[in-house]
């Protein structure tokens, strides 16, 4: 990949950088509440601009994107955002706790310049035309690009890291706290060890890991630019800003991500599930036996490709695996056999696609959430009818799926934390 530094803006916070009211979680995964909630902290959180009309599944009122624009540009002219004086590299660590440990990531914010997908930059899932309509009217308004694309590399022998973060001394620039994950920023602006980090990188590509949209809208926004004959090769529009994290670090954590699923018939119920689904090999547990503080580490003592269904206020758990891989085979003959192996490919195949049929009604909705307590929380208040927990997709099958080609079904990796956004914008042009 070809990367190379960028002269960022960013909050001018006092006192000492402290940004905890101005960031937020990246726009897709917030509604109105959360909006509101963030603007209730701060009318200068960065969301006011990021979030121009939700939901951010289609294209929005042109007023909603000049209007973000508009307080885009008096924030930068008044003061609220100022410009790096040098083109630089940001080290960014993000620390948490998960499962009752610690954890710290440290990544890097850098331009990565746009190609084609599946050489220096490669993808593992597919993009609808609504959100990039509305990303993309938003990047011609502001002409900013608000939050970074998250990836991994390989880095076996840290060479980029330890160049990094010799160089990120002292006190952080910007830091603060969000969704109790604590958020540092440092500038690096060396050149020599830019340059440096820029040849280590050159051969190696990036994976992304949340942002496929972004991409894609950044790739079509500067792509309708150089066909306009508007600008040059090395052009700031040429270049996204990603967030880059080894794929060695510790802190890279790659979570299940649980089903919450609402809208079935009545007469629905996890037994007769049980019932439609003789693939599985099926075994029952109580719920007071079982600790979904971490469901991953739960399930893995049923074996690899274990799941667990929830009813309605549940009193106990089923617990399924696929009996004969064949089965997969016989279903998804055209996917490689990695991504048959796949909890998340078995769950969409077998249950979602063919068994919840008869339940299945125009107003079903499935929710998203990583946190096993949130899925019994759901099911054992009667707001759902079913949740399904499952374990963690391996980082190896993700790496390993992209790189044949192939894309992840939906929702099958939870990269946590989530970047914030906020911490620096890059200019585009």
């Amino acid at each position: 990949m070809q990367i190379r530094p960028f002269r960022g803006w960013r909050y001018s916070a006092e006192p000492e950088g402290d940004v905890s009211s101005l960031l937020a979680p990246p726009y897709d995964v917030l509604n109105q509440q959360d909006k509101d909630e963030l603007l209730g902290h701060s009318d200068q959180n960065i969301v006011a601009v990021d979030l121009p009309h939700v939901p951010p599944q289609n294209v929005g009122p042109e007023e909603a994107y000049q209007r973000a624009a508009g307080l885009l540009n008096e924030w930068k002219s008044s003061g609220v955002l100022r410009q790096d004086a040098a083109p630089s590299l940001y080290a960014y660590e993000q620390s948490y706790s998960w499962g009752g440990k610690d954890y710290s990531r440290r990544a890097m914010l850098c331009s990565l310049r746009i190609s084609e997908l599946g050489k220096d930059v490669i993808p593992h899932e597919h993009t609808l035309p609504g959100p990039k309509a509305d990303r993309l009217k938003l990047t011609e308004c502001t002409r900013m690009q608000l939050s970074p694309i998250f990836a991994f590399f390989n880095d076996p022998q840290s060479t980029v890291s330890n160049l990094l973060w010799a160089a990120a001394e002292g006190r952080p620039a910007l830091q603060g706290r969000l969704r109790d994950v604590t958020e540092k920023l440092w500038v690096v602006a060396n050149e020599g060890v830019i340059g440096e980090i820029a040849a280590a990188l050159r051969d190696v590509p990036a994976f992304i890991a949340d942002g496929h949209h972004r991409y894609m809208t950044a790739m079509n926004y500067a792509t309708s630019l150089r066909h306009a004959h508007q600008i040059g090769e090395n052009h700031e529009a040429n270049f996204v800003m990603f967030c880059l994290v080894a794929r060695s670090d510790p802190g890279l954590l790659v979570l299940p991500t649980h089903r919450i699923i609402r809208g079935l018939k009545e007469g629905f119920s996890v037994p007769a599930l049980v019932e439609r689904l003789p693939e599985f090999t099926w075994q029952r547990c109580s719920v007071d036996d079982a600790d979904l503080r971490d469901a991953d580490a739960f399930l893995h003592k049923y074996g690899n490709g274990a799941m667990a269904f929830l009813g309605a206020d549940p009193a106990e758990i089923w617990i399924g695996k696929l009996a004969d891989p064949q089965t997969m085979a016989r279903l998804a003959p055209e996917e490689p056999p990695l991504w048959r192996e796949l909890d998340v490919a078995i769950l969409h195949k077998l249950v979602m696609d063919r068994a919840l049929e008869p339940w299945r009604m125009d107003g079903l909705s499935v929710d998203y959430t990583p946190d096993g307590r949130a899925v019994l929380a759901g099911c054992s208040s009667g707001r759902a009818q079913l949740g399904v927990c499952l374990q963690g997709t391996p980082l190896e099958s993700v790496e390993a799926i992209a790189l044949a080609g192939s894309a992840m079904p939906h929702k099958s990796t939870y990269f946590y934390p989530k970047l914030a956004t906020g911490m620096v914008l890059k200019p585009l042009e």
